[in-house]
């Protein structure tokens, strides 16, 4: 499949155009490397001399999902020290005799585990980082598990803390040590980050205490609240750092999490339920299973998709949250830009080229 690179570039390029974001940067390829790549607009609409480069920085919020919580958990089901059927009451102190004790860490994955839909963490336990785990240990369920699929980042936090339950070891480290480092993404940190790295950052939404965009400190407000690390969002990265994790889910070495692990994630897990969920990983909106392409997201305008049968990956990072929290006009990039790179295979087998 010819990949249209003119296409994407323009798509992009309208992107800055119409104010959906400020820059943007991209690449697709496949486990041997990338085979396309660019940039668009600029870094901060500020400083009309500094492009996006392909070396930005950025805040790829719950894309900390997938590349600190998910590959983790994948290291310590891999080594068989987490099973994800048994339920947490079992062999987790911190919930036992809690609500949470019922739930499985398969729950958690699937986003069908009946947490609360919001964060909410400080209204709700306060500014102390153990009595906000505490508190989210110990909290009512919103709904019994298993009866319906409901994303919440709750169940990327109580991830989080279950990997540092069971390895004895803060997130941030077990995330270096387990996945980052071996895979070789040496430009992915939870931040607060140091200056000379952020004058690389791509700045987000605008810190109404202090007049600024926020740059090198997380935009999601429960990562600040712990102090940049969580399992919900706080990690920053580049796109050659993540590439590197995109191969590796297609090539899979020693390095990290396995071949068994990507297999079982990138498989609907839900049943009947919908929407249809992989662990963490999704299907791409507006593909049909028999394309497997999966995708997840980041709220200040990251994303990545894979497809193991097509043997391909993209990647788009932007900073549209400092213009705007409106989801719709990236939704439109993003359909558009994964339509561009993966061709939708028809029943009888021919590829699409009527978009």
């Amino acid at each position: 499949m010819t990949l249209d690179i003119p296409r994407i570039e323009q798509l992009l390029q309208d992107g800055v155009r119409d104010r959906v974001y400020p820059g943007a940067v991209w690449a697709v390829g496949d486990a041997e490397g990338t085979t396309a790549s660019g940039s668009a607009g600029l870094l901060d609409p500020d400083r009309a001399d500094e492009p996006m480069r392909l070396d930005t920085v950025f805040d790829i919020a719950s894309l900390t999902k997938i590349v600190a919580a998910w590959a983790v958990i994948g290291t310590l089901v891999e080594e068989g020290k987490l099973q994800l059927h048994t339920p947490l009451g079992t062999f987790w102190p911190e919930v036992t005799s809690h609500p949470l004790a019922q739930v499985t860490t398969h729950e958690l994955l699937t986003h069908t585990a009946g947490l609360p839909l919001r964060a909410n963490l400080k209204n709700l336990y306060g500014t102390d980082p153990q009595d906000i785990r505490d508190g989210v240990l110990h909290e009512s369920l919103h709904r019994a598990p298993s009866e319906a699929v409901e994303y919440t980042d709750r169940a990327a936090l109580i991830l989080g803390y279950l990997a540092e339950y069971l390895a004895d070891q803060p997130l941030d480290h077990l995330a270096a040590s387990r996945v980052w480092e071996p895979l070789g993404m040496p430009e992915t940190h939870f931040g607060p980050l140091p200056a000379d790295v952020i004058a690389r950052c791509a700045p987000t939404e605008l810190d109404e205490e202090t007049g600024t965009h926020l740059k090198g400190t997380a935009h999601d407000f429960s990562a600040r609240l712990l102090g940049g690390t969580c399992g919900i969002a706080g990690a920053f990265s580049t796109l050659a750092d993540l590439t590197r994790f995109l191969r590796h889910m297609l090539a899979p070495t020693q390095a990290a999490f396995g071949p068994g692990w990507i297999a079982d994630s990138l498989r609907i897990r839900t049943g009947e339920l919908t929407p249809a969920r992989g662990l963490f990983w999704h299907p791409a909106p507006g593909t049909d299973l028999r394309e497997d392409v999966w995708v997840h997201y980041g709220f200040t305008g990251t994303g990545m998709w894979i497809s193991p049968k097509q043997q391909r990956w993209a990647i788009l990072l932007t900073n549209k949250l400092y213009f705007t929290r409106d989801r719709e006009p990236l939704t439109a990039v993003r359909d558009y830009y994964r339509e561009t790179v993966f061709a939708e295979v028809t029943l009888q087998g021919r590829v699409r080229a009527d978009r």
